[in-house]
């Protein structure tokens, strides 16, 4: 019976990594009550496997400027995760690039609030980049995603 134990308790050892690899760590979230664009971009993190931890707050561009994001960047939330900010409405899976390659960088952003982005879904996509953020406000395009609208249509 002690070596079926220890072979269990081997293997639940040995699995310990990819378990936890897995999980993604908690993103805090400061948006204001009522909007609900930040609802829906939140409900788009927990489908793509995030914690969050939401906290409405009378000013979320109070915590924009304390993570180092400059306001034109600014959009109508603000979240922070792995030491970085997330503003606005920044796709998981650009999140989940970042904190896999951990860029030097204060994070992305999503500036304004692009129709197609998560949790502004609707009848149509605009073109938006992801921004990587870097000290002094200088940024990279992190991502480019194509709208389905054309100019001059």
């Amino acid at each position: 019976m002690s070596r079926f134990l220890n072979q269990a308790a081997l293997a639940a050892l040995l699995s310990l990594p990819f378990a936890a690899g897995a999980a993604q760590p908690v993103i805090e979230v400061y948006k204001t009550a009522t909007c609900g664009c930040c609802k829906q971009w939140i409900k788009h993190l927990e489908a793509n496997g995030f914690t969050v931890k939401a906290q409405d707050v009378d000013d979320p561009s109070g915590y924009r400027e304390k993570f180092g994001i400059p306001a034109q960047y600014g959009s109508c939330h603000t979240g922070r995760v792995g030491g970085y900010a997330v503003e606005g409405h920044v796709p998981a899976a650009d999140i989940k690039r970042m904190l896999a390659e951990k860029p030097k960088a204060r994070g992305l952003a999503v500036p304004g609030m692009p129709m197609g982005s998560p949790g502004m879904e609707g009848s149509r996509k605009d073109t938006y980049e992801v921004l990587l953020v870097k000290d002094g406000g200088k940024t990279d395009i992190y991502k480019r995603y194509e709208g389905d609208r054309q100019a001059g249509r």
